[in-house]
C-alpha cells in the first residue's frame, strides 16, 4: 500500500471522527446551558416574559403618542415639543443591579397617577368615541402588568432584599390647567413614559448579560 492510499484512508477515518466530536462538543454546550437554566430559573422564562411585555409596552407607548397627536387637532406637534416640569424622571439610577431594578419598579409606579389624569383630562377633551380614550383604557394592562413581572423579578433575584416603602407623600401631580397646558402636559407624560420603557429594556438586557450570565457561571463552578 503506497503512502498516498494511506492518507486517504485515515482522512476518511478522521472525517466521521471530527463530525462525530463537534456533535458531542454541541451536545455538551446544549447540556451545560439546560442545566444552568434549569438551577437558575428566574435567569430564564422570568426574565425573558418581562422583555417581551417591556417591548409590546414600548410599542404601545409609540402608538399612543401617535394617537395623542392626532386626537388633539392642529399644532400637535407644536403641543407635544413644549416640556412640562410635573412628569417623572424617566432616568434608571442605582450603581447595583438590585438597586437599578428597584427603580425600574418604582418608576414604573410613579407614572400611574400620571395617567390616570391624563385620561380624566381627556375625558373632558374628546367624545366618548375617542380612539385616544379607548387606548389609553387598553393599553394601562400592560403597563400595571410590566410594573407587577419587575417586582416578581426583584423578589425572585433578590430574594433577601426586599422592596422598600415608598418614601416621601404621594407623586405630585401638576395644580389645575387650562387646556392648552392639558394637551402639553398629556404628551410630555407620554413621551417620557416612552423614553422611560426603552431605558428599562436597555436595563433588562444588561441584566441578562450580567448578573443571570454571572449566576448560571457560579452554579456550573
Amino acid at each position: 500500500m503506497n503512502g498516498h492510499v494511506k492518507i486517504m484512508r485515515f482522512q476518511q477515518f478522521m472525517e466521521p471522527a471530527t463530525t462525530l466530536l463537534s456533535l458531542l462538543l454541541v451536545m455538551a454546550v446544549d447540556s451545560s446551558r439546560t442545566v444552568a437554566a434549569t438551577r437558575n430559573p428566574h435567569c430564564g422564562i422570568p426574565l425573558q416574559q418581562t422583555l417581551n411585555l417591556a417591548r409590546l409596552v414600548q410599542k404601545e407607548s409609540v402608538n399612543l403618542i401617535q394617537t395623542y397627536k392626532a386626537s388633539q387637532g392642529g399644532q400637535a406637534d407644536v403641543l407635544c415639543e413644549a416640556s412640562f416640569k410635573y412628569t417623572p424622571d424617566p432616568n434608571i439610577s442605582g450603581l447595583l443591579p438590585w438597586e437599578r431594578l428597584l427603580s425600574i419598579y418604582t418608576h414604573l409606579q410613579d407614572f400611574f397617577p400620571h395617567f390616570k389624569r391624563v385620561y380624566e383630562q381627556q375625558m373632558d377633551l374628546q367624545s366618548p368615541e375617542s380612539p385616544l380614550l379607548a387606548e389609553l383604557d387598553r393599553t394601562g394592562g400592560s403597563r400595571r402588568n410590566l410594573a407587577n413581572l419587575i417586582s416578581s423579578l426583584y423578589q425572585s433575584l433578590f430574594p433577601n432584599l426586599p422592596i422598600p416603602e415608598p418614601a416621601g407623600g404621594p407623586t405630585t401631580l401638576p395644580s389645575p390647567q387650562n387646556v392648552f397646558q392639558q394637551k402639553v402636559y398629556g404628551c410630555e407624560v407620554l413621551k417620557t413614559y416612552k423614553e422611560l420603557v426603552s431605558n428599562v429594556l436597555r436595563e433588562l438586557r444588561t441584566l441578562r448579560s450580567k448578573v443571570c450570565r454571572r449566576k448560571q457561571m457560579n452554579t456550573n463552578f
